[in-house]
């Protein structure tokens, strides 16, 4: 469809892959996918022994659902063992991270909103006291 503006439907040839340093990302909505302006949509793929370190999102709330592996989530200073089917909401501004120490991918759906929103979209932390001791003792991730 070349009218963007129309868009209701996102098909295996309309989404955006990327690869960053903590994930693969599949995009389904986004600004430049459809006309939304509430709702950001991404599959991520976080291979074994990755993580996305401890950040925030100043201007967005999150929500992140897994769809296979195990997630080592982290919500503030709380952590949780999230598998297929479960989640996490992430309040705007709250400090998260997302760990895989399994030998496993996991897959994940992560919907943020508003989907236009100031700079900067992500704060990392993860070099910050009391973020950068955390996880003393668990497995390292990448």
């Amino acid at each position: 469809m070349s009218d963007l503006s129309q868009r209701r439907f996102v098909t295996a040839n309309d989404v955006i892959a990327e690869t960053t340093a903590f994930t693969l990302n599949t995009w389904l909505s986004r600004p430049d996918i459809v006309p939304c302006d509430q709702l950001l949509l991404v599959r991520a793929t976080l291979d074994p022994g990755r993580c996305h370190p401890f950040h925030h999102h100043p201007h967005r709330e999150e929500i992140i659902y897994i769809l296979s592996g195990r997630a080592e989530q982290w919500c503030g200073t709380e952590r949780r063992l999230l598998t297929a089917g479960e989640m996490v909401l992430i309040p705007k501004g709250e400090i998260h991270g997302t760990y895989n120490p399994h030998p496993e991918p996991v897959i994940f759906l992560a919907m943020l909103s508003p989907a236009e929103a100031p700079e900067p979209g992500t704060v990392d932390v993860s070099a910050e006291e009391p973020w950068a001791s955390l996880r003393r003792g668990l497995p390292e991730c990448r």
